[in-house]
């Protein structure tokens, strides 16, 4: 029986990449001359480090807009209030990996609620999609592409 796999991962070496560009930029541009600023990434978060609460909102586009251009949806960004601690001010940004049981829950409602003859089965962090007919799986994730939820899906194993 054909079947898919739906998940939700990040490619860290592309975010890890999307940070030292950013912390090249931050070591180029004027408004950031002289001012204690960087990203730090550990594992899957990244920390900002700024005088300012201006520079740390700067630094979240800056990080947003490099994760794009590497192909990084930034749907994954948990983005956590900021910390003072003397002079500096900390931001977290926490990298959403693999689909929570709620949002597992919602997608299989949804595909169930489409009456498409596949069953939906919840297997750890990722759903898989199984079905009969070829054409009702291509339905399915042509259906969770039109869906608008909180975070990327990807497709993946897809087999006959």
């Amino acid at each position: 029986m054909p079947s898919f796999d739906i998940v939700s991962e990040v490619d860290l070496q592309e975010v890890h990449n999307a940070v030292d560009q950013a912390n090249r930029e931050l070591s180029t541009r004027y408004d950031f001359r002289g001012v204690t600023a960087e990203f730090i990434r550990q594992d899957s978060e990244v920390q900002l480090t700024a005088q300012a609460d201006i520079q740390l909102d700067q630094m979240l586009d800056m990080l947003r807009s490099k994760l794009i251009k590497r192909g990084v949806d930034p749907k994954v960004m948990d983005v956590a209030d900021p910390t003072a601690s003397g002079k500096l001010l900390h931001q977290v940004v926490l990298l959403r990996q693999g689909i929570e049981s709620l949002l597992a829950k919602r997608i299989v409602k949804l595909i169930k609620d489409q009456r498409l003859k596949v069953q939906a089965t919840i297997q750890g962090e990722q759903v898989r999609i199984t079905g009969k007919k070829r054409d009702d799986l291509q339905k399915v994730i042509s259906f969770l592409k039109e869906t608008e939820l909180d975070v990327p899906l990807q497709y993946q194993n897809f087999r006959d």
